[in-house]
């Protein structure tokens, strides 16, 4: 049977990385006096310890090894607190040493290339991205001006439900719609979203699934973040699926961002921002920005509102 060419490469590149985790480890670990946790395998780390549940598997790894515990993700060495001592020492204490996230595939695909404030590198588009949330955004003033929304979304609600009555529902579906409407009014400034497909040309249950997959991707324990020559392999398919739902929601925010810089454009100087994503046209076109927002910054802005409220 003769041997497919990939073998011997595939052969020599997997000798080459154990012989060096091996020095390295051998080298490494006596710089440091690292925390307790479960001994790590070659290449894998200790992804072998990861169920279908990570943050299961690793309360349970916590209770063993104790509120600071060392864990080896393939090819990155990880320390996880789990205690409220060891959660003000990482979110408070020394907060802006900890402060970045690692480059993911999901903040890469999902993000726009890590242009929201979740996945963005601390610097100063981060700081800047705060402060729009903090004094633009989701200000007392701004929330408070959304009330008649809120009001509106939970009579109708409330009729909802009223016109069920007599019959089992499930109250969690009309929660989730009452939500959504509250969400897509106050950022989007209207319902674009319906049981049929709608000008946006995307229906109510194919954007039901885009939240729904945009929250399982990013939180996935993707392979090729912790062992990235093997990245390219995509061998959970996750990429895959990533590349999918961005598709589909660049091509609705697309239409989102369009609609809205019609609107801005026609009626000119007598413009008014009223809802959350003209506020973010209006601080995007200011020339005075310390850092630009570019299209796929407001996109990105935009989507990771819809998952924030």
């Amino acid at each position: 049977m003769e041997i497919p060419p990939w073998v011997p490469f595939f052969a020599v590149v997997l000798a080459t990385v154990l012989f060096l985790a091996t020095i390295l480890r051998r080298g490494g670990h006596h710089a440091y006096r690292l925390p307790p946790g479960p001994k790590p395998w070659p290449i894998i780390g200790n992804l072998n310890l990861m169920g279908a549940l990570p943050h299961r598997s690793i309360h349970a790894l916590s209770n063993k090894y104790g509120p600071l515990m060392y864990l080896r993700f393939g090819s990155f060495p990880v320390v996880v607190g789990s205690s409220a001592e060891m959660a003000r020492f990482f979110l408070k204490t020394h907060d802006q040493v900890f402060i970045d996230r690692p480059k993911m595939a999901a903040g890469k695909y999902n993000t726009y290339n890590y242009s929201d404030i979740t996945w963005s590198p601390y610097g100063a588009y981060w700081r800047q991205a705060r402060k729009i949330c903090l004094t633009e955004l989701f200000s007392a003033k701004r929330l408070e001006s959304y009330q008649y929304i809120r009001t509106e979304e939970m009579r109708a609600l409330l009729h909802d439900l009223h016109e069920a009555s007599g019959r089992v529902v499930v109250l969690k579906e009309f929660l989730s719609t009452m939500s959504h409407n509250v969400i897509t009014r106050m950022v989007l400034g209207k319902k674009y979203l319906h049981t049929n497909e709608g000008d946006s040309g995307t229906t109510l249950e194919q954007c039901k699934w885009m939240i729904d997959e945009w929250f399982v991707l990013n939180g996935v324990l993707n392979i090729g973040d912790s062992i990235p020559w093997l990245g390219w392999m995509d061998l959970q398919g996750y990429i895959k699926r990533m590349k999918k739902l961005t598709k589909m929601f660049d091509g609705f925010l697309e239409h989102v961002v369009e609609e809205h810089e019609g609107r801005r454009r026609l009626e000119g100087d007598s413009f008014v921002a009223k809802d959350m994503v003209d506020v973010l046209l209006e601080i995007a076109s200011d020339p005075n920005l310390e850092v630009q927002i570019h299209r796929d910054g407001i996109k990105a802005f935009i989507q990771v509102r819809l998952f924030s409220n």
